[in-house]
């Protein structure tokens, strides 16, 4: 039993690292891309379809990715930037690379909810484009950015979990290594109890968070 919890404790840990690390950098690379979809697509503040199509069909394309097969694809990067292709660490790379389409997607869903008259009224007095997306677009979004956001967080828990096949650490490794080719099914059962814990847990505070943004407005 001692020997499950330790297990399981330190997993948990590679899990989260993953999960923080890989959020921050994901959401840097997710958020402009989402906010320039969103200001050259048709709709937007800036129309440029050309523009739009073509990050619209790179970000289509990158989501379109197997996680395994990216994460394969990009160990080279992975070496490059942290010298190894294995474990915790390298696992970020990959990791906030496949949530960046998914963050910008959802980036720009959001800021397609807010109502076009409040963007109306913005620029009829004379806010200029940057001054509509940080006062206008991201306030206004903010509880359906804070829900995208939290989706995010659970996908990844989800990916983190997929690249334990491949030597990607966490939980994920422990369930593969331990659980499942060491027919050790308490370990397997213990590492997927603490994931569905996880992403209940994630999910009742982002639901929190929403829910007491709506009540101020």
């Amino acid at each position: 039993m001692n020997q499950i919890i330790t297990l399981v404790g330190t997993s948990t840990g590679q899990t989260l690292i993953m999960i923080f690390f890989s959020t921050i950098f994901s959401l840097l690379l997710g958020f402009p891309l989402g906010v320039l979809l969103y200001v050259t697509s048709p709709t937007g503040i800036s129309p440029k379809p050309a523009l739009y199509q073509v990050l619209s069909r790179i970000v289509n394309a990158l989501r379109s990715f197997p996680f395994l097969i990216l994460m394969i694809l990009l160990f080279p990067l992975s070496r490059l930037i942290l010298h190894t292709a294995i474990g915790t660490k390298a696992t970020i790379v990959p990791l906030s690379i496949a949530a960046a389409p998914f963050v910008a997607r959802i980036i720009e869903t959001s800021l397609n909810e807010v109502d076009q008259g409040v963007i109306q009224a913005a620029k009829a007095m004379g806010s200029t484009n940057l001054q509509i997306i940080t006062k206008v677009l991201i306030p206004e979004a903010l509880p359906s950015l804070v829900s995208g956001i939290t989706l995010t967080i659970i996908n990844l828990i989800g990916y983190s979990a997929m690249a334990g096949a491949i030597g990607g650490g966490g939980l994920g490794d422990l369930a593969i290594r331990y659980g499942y080719q060491r027919f050790r099914t308490d370990v397997m059962i213990a590492s997927v109890v603490v994931l569905l814990v996880m992403v209940e847990v994630i999910q009742l505070i982002g639901t929190l968070i929403v829910n007491r943004m709506l009540k101020k407005r």
